[in-house]
């Protein structure tokens, strides 16, 4: 399916935009870092990229394997939502949990105990760390989280720098804002929870509201046609048997309804009533008194508009945060619910489009452009959350070596955000076919009904999560909303979830090591 795709023009164009990225983010870095600490920034931007390269083959891969799985994208129409969105939640909406990773892991009460260029290496260990074991992970193709393995990074690499630093486990431990690493746990626990409860509940609305009744009016369609037919088959094999003259005068009387599929062409031309004239349209009749897309027209735009609801939330409330517009509460809630109408009204029409004959082709075609909608959600959402797992360290790093401090807060350079984004795109370009056919196609079977399901109560999830400043594993929550449908549908492939679980449980681990011996080699080489 995915041979050839990351082949040719197209991989050399991602290559040389990539490269082009770095170049200029280079030379802002050489004005903008003091000269006696250009090649820490230099190691610091190549492990920023490399674990934000790692995110999009891992992160965004497994965000965008639902659409590419259920084929409502393809790769490259994917990308092209990945770069506008991702991009775009990165930029507008990610510095709040940016601001989480960066000092939210590290405790900074008392900064003069944490030697700044120790601080630095932490986070410079943390990145080595995180991407690498990402790196692996997507190989293999397995769904990891990338907020694991961050704070994974951050916790080893910060552990090493106490026990240099200070010498004993109780100062050491003091680094360490164990109350907040407990919350984030709290969230790996409840994020596939969430999105699969979520995914569940709206999957099992368009199952049982619109898939279910749909398809059993269509089948009733189906039933008459048949006994219509069968019908026809039974009065002519009847009459077969009758003589020539009785024959005659009965094909006299029916003479108008002799095309069978097309009652409609009968005339009146003649005056003998034939009963088996008026039994075919009393049989027509009960077929065209069924409406089949009766529930698609009563819940499909009530499925988009709270679709819109979502993704115009995305943009309303993170997205355009930053821009400083200033809309109030009210007015942004109008907004919404001023784009939910137009969605409902524009589904509306085109359910009325959708051709009777095939209702689950209909039904599969409105929610691929749904699911596109969805996607652009997830897209954002996620680039304002898990962008922050390279950025968040990566800012701090830059922070110290510009002002040779440790400061609770900084903004993130426009620049970096951009950077950081591009590569990001460019790794799912490069390393995502791995990550997209697990999730796409080996852990549940993805239709676009289910991967819009599926995509939405992710958003949910993840959005709500963003807005509470708590950096989520975009990972679990879509893990668990596929799961969550593929429970409903009993389809989900629970022999993938062993390599998966493991992969997830000895994230942490893995980057609590990588980070420590990371940091070891920096304290002995650059860092004193």
């Amino acid at each position: 399916m995915f041979r050839g795709i990351f082949a040719g023009k197209d991989n050399l164009f991602a290559l040389i935009f990539f490269i082009i990225s770095v170049f200029a983010f280079f030379i802002w870095g050489y004005n903008y870092i003091p000269s006696n600490h250009l090649l820490l920034f230099i190691l610091a931007s190549v492990f920023g990229i490399f674990m934000a390269f790692n995110i999009g083959g891992n992160d965004v891969a497994n965000s965008f394997g639902t659409s590419v799985g259920a084929k409502t994208l393809t790769i490259k129409q994917a990308l092209i939502i990945a770069a506008v969105f991702e991009l775009s939640g990165a930029i507008f909406a990610g510095g709040e949990v940016t601001s989480t990773i960066r000092s939210g892991i590290i405790s900074l009460s008392d900064q003069s105990s944490v030697p700044p260029m120790a601080f630095a290496g932490v986070m410079m260990g943390a990145l080595f760390s995180a991407g690498a074991w990402l790196f692996v992970a997507t190989k293999f193709g397995m769904p990891v989280s990338t907020t694991h393995s961050i704070v994974g990074g951050i916790i080893g690499a910060g552990i090493t720098m106490g026990m240099i630093h200070f010498g004993t486990w109780s100062d050491t431990a003091g680094l360490i804002k164990w109350s907040k690493v407990l919350e984030i746990v709290a969230s790996w626990f409840i994020s596939p929870v969430a999105g699969g409860i979520i995914a569940y509940m709206v999957f099992g609305y368009v199952k049982t509201k619109i898939i279910t009744p749909s398809v059993q009016l269509h089948e009733k369609v189906k039933t008459l046609k048949k006994e219509r037919k069968t019908y026809k088959n039974q009065y002519f094999k009847e009459l077969s048997t009758k003589s020539e003259a009785e024959q005659l005068s009965a094909l006299r009387k029916v003479a108008a309804a002799a095309e069978e599929d097309d009652e409609d062409d009968i005339t009146n031309t003649v005056a003998v009533r034939s009963e088996y004239r008026d039994q075919l349209r009393r049989m027509k009749k009960n077929e065209r008194s069924i409406d089949v897309l009766k529930y698609m027209r009563m819940n499909i735009p009530i499925v988009a508009a709270c679709g819109a609801a979502v993704v115009s939330a995305s943009l309303l409330f993170k997205g355009l945060k930053n821009l400083k517009l200033d809309f109030s509460v009210a007015e942004t809630l109008w907004m919404i619910f001023v784009i939910s109408i137009c969605a409902y009204l524009i589904s509306f029409a085109i359910v009325n489009m959708i051709k009777k004959d095939n209702p689950i082709k209909g039904i599969n075609r409105v929610f691929g452009w749904f699911q596109i909608f969805t996607a652009s959600s997830f897209a954002f959402s996620h680039g304002a959350n898990d962008i922050a797992n390279a950025v968040g360290p990566f800012a701090a790093i830059l922070d110290v070596l510009k002002t040779s401090s440790i400061n609770s807060s900084s903004p993130v350079p426009f620049i970096a955000m951009a950077t950081f984004g591009v590569a990001l795109v460019v790794g799912l370009w490069f390393l995502g076919k791995e990550v997209i056919t697990t999730v796409g196609s080996k852990l549940a079977h993805i239709e676009p009904t289910t991967g819009f399901s599926a995509e939405l109560a992710s958003s949910v999830v993840i959005l709500v999560a963003t807005h509470m400043g708590l950096p989520i594993s975009s990972t679990h929550v879509l893990i668990g909303a596929v799961l969550g449908i593929g429970l409903y549908n009993k389809s989900a492939n629970w022999s993938l979830l062993k390599p998966i679980g493991l992969a997830w449980v000895i994230t942490i681990p893995a980057a609590m090591l990588g980070s420590a011996f990371c940091y070891w080699i920096l304290h002995m080489l650059l860092i004193d």
